[in-house]
């Protein structure tokens, strides 16, 4: 007998269209629940961020900041109603959210116009930490929040030439309250600082191209990034803070814009230059689904904490994915 064909992937639950641009990043705000739905920031090439509501599948707001320059990246502060956006225009903008208010209360200037998004460390104090992409195309500007000062600049050492920063990765060990920062850099290297130290303290080849986004479980100390190449390269943290490759998924197609691993820790979902939204187990780096709705390149993805998948292309369009429901 012929083995059972597996079940077809399933339809987006919903598509959200209005954006009238590429959308280049997503961001839920489970904060802002009405009725148990969580909201969803978009922000897209023509420079808006869309706020909308998962209960009417519309844009209630709209948030011009960035002067018509792409905006890559939307990060929420974990306290209050403030919303971290980034623009092509070099500027992150700070936006006060609260009681229907939608204005910029204040906005750092970035040295790099790279396509590196930038990285928050926010527990649940009014001070915090950012990591933005630094001058000189290779540093990494660490800054405390929100008085703008500067902790540090992170450079490589002159020999390393690791290219620019591509992506970043702030983040704590429970048992250390030390700063720490993934970063994957332009050779196709992750590279792991000590922030307090300004020293590398590990270092791995894990690409041939640049490295275009990472994820990390602090839980498991393991990540993955991806890449503008063929492969996900999945690697581990030791008790000594050293990086180790455990291995590669080679894909069908090069090139992964975002990648991000659900908040469970169960699953992840990588964005795809070739349209694609491909879904795995994280444990097992199981494929579980390939999911073709988009007609251009998948720019980013997201996931609520109830497990909800958005995903942004250049199509202009948003999909809402229920997949694999947490249990």
């Amino acid at each position: 007998m012929a083995a059972p064909c597996p079940p077809p992937p399933p339809d987006p639950q919903f598509v959200l269209r209005g954006t009238q641009s590429p959308v280049h990043a997503l961001h839920f705000w489970e904060g802002a629940q009405a009725q148990g739905h969580p909201v969803l920031f978009s922000g897209s090439q023509s420079g808006l961020v869309h706020v909308w509501s998962l209960q009417t599948r519309r844009a209630v707001a709209t948030l011009d900041g960035h002067g018509g320059q792409c905006v890559t990246w939307l990060q929420m502060l974990p306290q209050g109603h403030q919303l971290l956006s980034q623009g092509r225009d070099l500027k992150l903008c700070l936006w006060d959210l609260a009681e229907g208010r939608n204005a910029v209360v204040d906005s750092v200037r970035l040295e790099s116009v790279g396509f590196c998004r930038s990285s928050i460390l926010a527990g649940g104090q009014p001070r915090w930490m950012l990591a933005v992409p630094g001058k000189g195309g290779d540093e990494v500007q660490i800054l405390e929040m929100p008085s703008k000062t500067s902790v540090c600049a992170l450079k490589p050492k002159a020999d390393a030439k690791l290219g620019m920063p591509m992506c970043l990765r702030l983040w704590q060990a429970d048992c250390n309250p030390r700063p720490l920062l993934l970063a994957g850099y332009e050779d196709g290297s992750v590279a792991l600082w000590d922030v307090s130290e300004q020293k590398v303290c590990s270092h791995i080849a894990c690409h041939e191209e640049p490295v275009m986004d990472l994820d990390f479980d602090s839980q498991k100390a393991r990540g993955i990034s991806g890449s503008a190449g063929k492969a996900l390269a999945v690697w581990s943290l030791d008790g000594q803070q050293a990086l180790q490759v455990r291995g590669t998924h080679e894909l069908t197609n090069p090139g992964i814009a975002e990648i991000t691993i659900r908040p469970d820790r169960k699953i992840l979902a990588t964005a795809g230059w070739d349209h694609r939204i491909r879904v795995f187990h994280w444990r097992t780096m199981q494929p579980l689904a390939v999911l073709a709705f988009h007609s251009a390149a998948v720019q980013c993805v997201a996931f609520a904490a109830d497990g909800l998948l958005a995903a942004g292309s250049k199509d202009q369009r948003i999909s809402l994915w229920s997949l694999y429901p947490r249990a």
